[in-house]
């Protein structure tokens, strides 16, 4: 065995075992497999053009040396991104750990209690400080949240303003300017006409249904926004306030002076800076806007035993239902960040955090007090962290940059200053030193932090926070370890058992592609540091781009969106820009197949498209037929089609080149959905179908992990004519020549997990992912033929084989009394979490066992699968049986009584293996429907929720 292969140790079914595999399929080889698979004419004609695989500690050391090209200076930067201090604690047990980063968004709500807590605890943590009703799991960053916000007050107008077609949305100047690019993408194809100006002199007109300020603002100065606020609506303008998290700590709570949203980022609660991402954004607002309130919301509800239990809520993250009248496309969130900042929020308490932010602001404020006696104008009254000094900035850039300090020059006479979590007394003194020595003063020494700007003001924080029990107990290094533990062991991840979610790519996330996220070389630098600094981050995103550019046989790439909803929308904006530029700014029809996912129609919507939608046939397949008479009914109009391919169903379509010339004859540009981007890769690519643009799921194909529902990345890859219109950022300059503006706030999206990817592709190089791909088709087909007897695929490609992912077609056993999901929750009895429920067919499963898992895991899984189909056969009271009540915890299984019609141990151990490394679920099947009667989104005491029914 070759020990240096990565290939080897990442593909799961071992080598001695292919040859059962095959014959079970009923090939000779690997080769016929994928032969019957593939259409023969979009098949490469030549193995991909990459390095070739390097070896783990090869890898590892290559990896290190980019690291040392990253020059990690003292930065003040600010402008929503400040160096945190990670608790190694939480880096530890939470961050490092593959309990929580390679758990799947908690569909199944039995068992993923751990992580529901664990968020629960976050929006709580965020209703507290904002002062609001009700906040969402996170979001994708700042920006995204105040785009989100803005989408949101449009959808709540009020009737009148509706029907007088009111468009006009208020940006405040103080706005980052991060914030302000992101807007003005999403305002535009939405016909929202953004005002920016000067709050303080705006005039609260009719013309406006919503306005957005920054809280602090931009420049640092913190200002009274209550009057602003009643003023606005007395207008019936609603307002949307992005606040800074640590800053509420001290300054008062939005929700107290009539904010309708508050929104921003939680990075510097513990998470590193990663050269902008990944970030856990927040997002709170009022209860009656609860239907409005994008991404997912966690709630409590009850088991049938009536015990507490938590789940997702309302389905708001879903567009499966609404599709092009969905809001929002947001699909994902930034679970495991999002994890990590309310386990900070948990660590340090609301003590904690008041001394923290004490520190922060007074260290800035003893800053800016010696800084003034050397002479320099602060021009900021009231501040938090940021202070702004009028300076001769060419000189004080040269000087501070030669004592490795980064500030912010946002004019050519302005200093800003941004004080975190980590600057000490010695930082703010080599501060004073480059002004002093600019200013040929001698230096004046910081030795205590006493003094404040905001105490006792109007903006003064005087209600509590944080007065739950979980913020108030776990402030030991041992008591949160064993927190976070016991919060780990009622969740099942990858680190238990195979995770065979359709469309979703559970793979392996290999240690050895996650340990450089923990060098502080990688975590300490700021997305807006001078790109010289950055060398290492700027060598890995360029040659990962030009990877995935390779993999995709197109011409560029940009890692810019952060998930796969921002991917789908970046990509769709690209093509409108391009159709624009070429005068054909009617071209606003998006075809897209009726068994697209939910977010491509509330993407294509969002960024101003009409959807129509084309048929399938009886075989799951485009009806090409209807596609051809649509795309001419709608040439003169049309701008793209959306496609997934393989098909959502799990199929090669051997028309898909025929498809995408149908497009392209009527005017059209093609977007592919890569979603199942891991059947492709090494066999044929998006360029090869006919495709223009794709977004790729790094979070499946590339193997960064799912962290529990986030962080994930989108990147788009994009043909040739569309490279011009590659995405930009307002601070360091990327994208192409007529590039769009933002898709995210920072210029390269989640730099940091990007190194997840090139590790992977760095490690496999051009014949292991092949490979990789190969063997996904391969475990997929084995189960296919492992459960043919008991289950039927609802479709097979015309060889009768299925791609990566297969649907199983359990309708038939509603004449059991047996619905879908009575078998997701008894697979938790087994040990497994269930495949992909009723999509993109209701009463149905869809599997993708990925490259990773093993023969053994296979096997277990089929029998498990096997085992189910012959307790639904021997069902006798279709109420009470087996699968009804699944699944079985173990305080039923210890109970005294016992009065289920089978035994404790085939309801608990039904399966030899089951005994040997069983897998507890924490609570028994959640009631879904009690969940939204009774919207309950805070921890506080989850008892007295079932109490009050």
């Amino acid at each position: 065995m070759n020990t240096d292969s990565f290939a080897l140790r990442h593909i799961g079914p071992r080598p001695e075992h292919l040859s059962e595999m095959l014959k079970t399929i009923g090939v000779d080889s690997l080769d016929q497999l994928i032969y019957e698979t593939l259409p023969d004419g979009i098949k490469l004609e030549k193995e991909l053009n990459l390095p070739e695989a390097l070896s783990e500690q090869e890898y590892l050391e290559h990896i290190t040396k980019l690291s040392q090209k990253n020059k990690i200076f003292k930065t003040y930067i600010g402008l929503g991104y400040h160096q945190a201090i990670i608790p190694a604690v939480i880096q530890r047990n939470v961050f490092e750990n593959p309990g929580w980063y390679t758990a799947y968004t908690p569909y199944q709500a039995e068992i993923a209690q751990g992580r529901l807590e664990a968020l629960v605890n976050f929006q709580t943590m965020i209703v507290d400080l904002t002062g609001l009703e009700l906040a969402n799991a996170s979001l994708l960053d700042e920006a995204t949240a105040a785009a989100e916000a803005m989408t949101l007050l449009f959808a709540v107008r009020e009737r009148a303003q509706k029907k007088d077609n009111v468009v006009k949305f208020f940006v405040s100047e103080e706005v980052l300017p991060q914030t302000l690019a992101l807007l003005e993408t999403r305002a535009e194809p939405l016909a929202i006409e953004l005002v920016i100006g000067n709050h303080e002199e705006f005039e609260f007109s009719s013309d406006f249904f919503g306005a957005l300020v920054q809280y602090p603002g931009a420049s640092g100065k913190v200002y009274d926004y209550e009057d602003f606020i009643k003023k606005a609506n007395d207008a019936g303008i609603k307002v949307a306030v992005a606040a800074d998290i640590l800053s509420l700590v001290k300054l008062r709570a939005p929700g107290e002076f009539g904010a309708d949203v508050v929104l921003g980022t939680t990075q510097r609660f513990g998470i590193p800076l990663g050269y902008g991402g990944p970030h856990a954004a927040f997002f709170a607002t009022k209860e009656k806007y609860k239907r409005n309130l994008p991404g997912r919301i966690i709630g409590v509800t009850k088991d049938v035993d009536g015990k507490p239990a938590l789940r997702m809520a309302l389905q708001t993250r879903e567009q499966h239902i609404k599709r092009d009248k969905a809001t929002s496309n947001i699909c994902t969130a930034q679970v495991l960040l999002a994890v990590m900042a309310g386990m900070y929020a948990v660590y340090h308490g609301p003590k904690g955090l008041e001394h923290i932010a004490n520190k922060v602001h007074r260290s800035t404020a003893e800053l800016a007090n010696a800084l003034e006696k050397l002479g320099y104008y602060q021009t900021n009254e009231l501040y938090f962290d940021t202070i702004q000094l009028k300076a001769d900035t060419k000189k004080i850039k040269e000087l501070a940059e030669a004592s490795e300090i980064n500030f912010y020059y946002p004019d050519t006479d302005t200093v800003s200053i941004s004080i975190h979590e980590a600057t000490s007394l010695n930082d703010l003194n080599n501060i004073i030193a480059v002004f002093a020595h600019v200013a040929g003063k001698p230096s004046i020494k910081i030795t205590t932090l006493e003094k404040s700007v905001i105490e006792d003001q109007a903006v003064s924080r005087d209600t509590e926070f944080l007065t739950n029990d979980v913020f108030n107990k776990y402030h030991s290094e041992t008591e949160l370890m064993r927190y976070i533990k016991k919060l780990e062991r009622k969740d099942l991840s990858l680190n238990h058992s195979m995770i065979s979610l359709g469309s979703c790519t559970m793979k392996l996330n290999a240690a050895s592609e996650m340990l450089p996220l923990s060098y502080p070389q990688w975590g300490n630098i700021h997305p807006f540091a001078p790109v010289e600094q950055a060398a290492g981050y700027q060598e890995v995103l360029k040659r990962l781009e030009d990877q995935l550019t390779e993999i995709t046989g197109f011409a560029a790439t940009s890692v810019q969106p952060n998930s796969g909803a921002q991917g789908e929308f970046a990509g769709l904006m690209v093509i409108k820009a391009y159709h624009e530029s070429r005068g054909d700014h009617h071209r606003n029809i998006c075809l897209i197949p009726s068994s697209a996912h939910g977010t491509n129609p509330a993407s294509a919507v969002m960024a101003g498209m009409k959807v129509v939608v084309t048929k399938s046939t009886d075989k799951g397949n485009i009806d090409v037929d209807d596609l051809r008479e649509k795309a001419i009914k709608y040439k003169d109009n049309l701008s793209a089609l959306m496609v997934t391919y393989p098909s959502t169903h799990g199929v090669f379509e051997s028309a898909i080149q025929e498809i995408t010339q149908i497009i392209h004859d009527n005017g059209g540009q093609v977007y592919m959905d890569g979603a199942n981007m891991n059947a492709q890769v090494g066999l044929t690519n998006p360029g090869k179908i006919g495709a223009d643009v794709c977004h790729l799921n790094l979070h499946k194909t590339f193997a960064i992990p799912h962290g529990g529902g986030g962080p994930g990345v989108g990147p788009i890859c994009v043909a040739k004519q569309l490279v011009p219109f590659l995405p930009s950022n307002p601070v360091i300059k990327t994208g192409g020549e007529n590039a769009i503006s933002a898709i995210s706030a920072a210029p390269w999206g989640s730099s940091l997990v990007c190194l997840i990817s090139y590790a992977y592709i760095s490690m496999l190089g051009p014949k292991g992912l092949k490979s990789a791909t190969q063997h996904a088709i391969l475990n997929a087909n084995y189960i296919k033929e492992r459960l043919n007897n008991h289950f039927k695929t609802l479709y097979s490609g015309e060889r009768g084989r299925a791609a990566h992912e297969m649907i199983l077609d359990l309708r038939p056993f509603k004449e059991k009394g047996v619905e879908v999901v009575d078998i997701a929750k008894r697979l938790i009895d087994y040990g497994f979490h269930s495949p992909t429920v009723s999509f993109p067919v209701a009463g149905t499963m869809m599997i993708e066992p990925t490259e990773s898992e093993s023969k053994a895991e296979l096997d277990r899984f089929c029998d498990a699968l096997n085992s189910i189909k012959e307790e639904i056969d021997a069902i006798e009271d279709q109420e009470n049986n087996l699968l009804k009540n699944a699944p079985h915890t173990m305080e039923m299984l210890t109970a005294e009584e016992w009065n289920l019609p089978y035994s404790r141990k085939k309801a608990a151990f039904p399966m030899a293996y089951v005994s040997e490394n069983k897998f507890w679920p924490s609570v028994r099947r959640v009631d879904d429907a009690y969940g939204d009667r009774n919207l309950m989104c805070t921890c506080a005491p989850i008892e007295s929720y079932i109490d009050a029914e």
